[in-house]
C-alpha cells in the first residue's frame, strides 16, 4: 500500500446539515459531474468546516451503510429541490491527511481505513462506532499534484 498518513488533526464540527444524494449501495459521483450538482451546493453558503471541498461521506444505519455525497451546511439551510439531507449532531473528528499519487485507489481501501483506525490508536483516539466518516476533497490540496505526482485526502472519522 502506498497511502501514507502525513498527520492527524483533531477536528470538531458544529451540529450540520448535510445536503447532497443519499445512496444505498456504491455513491455515484459520475452523476454529480454530468448533472452539475455541485454548482447548485456551491450557490450556499457552506460551514467552515467544509473547506473548499466536495465531501463523500458514510454511516451505518440498521447495519448496512449509506454512503452520501455533498457538503456540511448550517441547520437552517433550505435544501435545493432534487437534493436530500441529513442533520447531523455536533461531532469530533480525528482527520487522517492521507498522501499519495493523483487518482490512487488506495486511498479507497479497508486497508487504508483500518491503518487511519490503528494510528488513531497510538495516539490515543477512539472512533466513535458506526458514526459519521468522511473524505473531504479540498482544494487545492487534493486537486492540485504535488512535484512528485501527489495530493493529499483529508478522510475524517468520528471519535469520542
Amino acid at each position: 500500500m502506498s497511502v501514507k498518513i502525513l498527520e492527524i488533526k483533531k477536528e470538531s464540527c458544529p451540529a450540520t446539515r448535510f445536503i447532497g444524494k443519499k445512496y444505498e449501495g456504491r455513491a455515484n459521483w459520475d452523476e454529480w459531474w454530468a448533472n452539475n450538482w455541485f454548482e447548485t451546493l456551491e450557490s450556499l453558503q457552506c460551514i467552515s468546516f467544509n473547506g473548499d471541498a466536495y465531501i463523500g461521506a458514510v454511516h451505518i444505519v440498521n447495519g448496512m451503510p449509506e454512503r452520501w455525497i455533498g457538503m456540511f451546511f448550517p441547520l437552517d439551510t433550505e435544501v435545493p429541490e432534487g437534493f436530500e439531507y441529513v442533520d447531523i449532531e455536533p461531532l469530533d473528528y480525528a482527520v487522517c491527511y492521507l498522501y499519495d499519487k493523483e487518482n490512487s485507489a488506495d486511498f479507497f481501501t479497508m486497508d487504508t481505513h483500518n491503518m487511519c483506525l490503528e494510528e488513531l490508536k497510538t495516539q490515543g483516539l477512539k472512533r466513535k462506532e458506526d458514526d459519521w466518516c468522511f473524505e473531504r476533497y479540498n482544494c487545492p490540496r487534493f486537486t492540485t499534484p504535488d512535484e512528485n505526482g501527489n495530493v493529499i485526502l483529508d478522510y475524517g472519522i468520528s471519535i469520542v
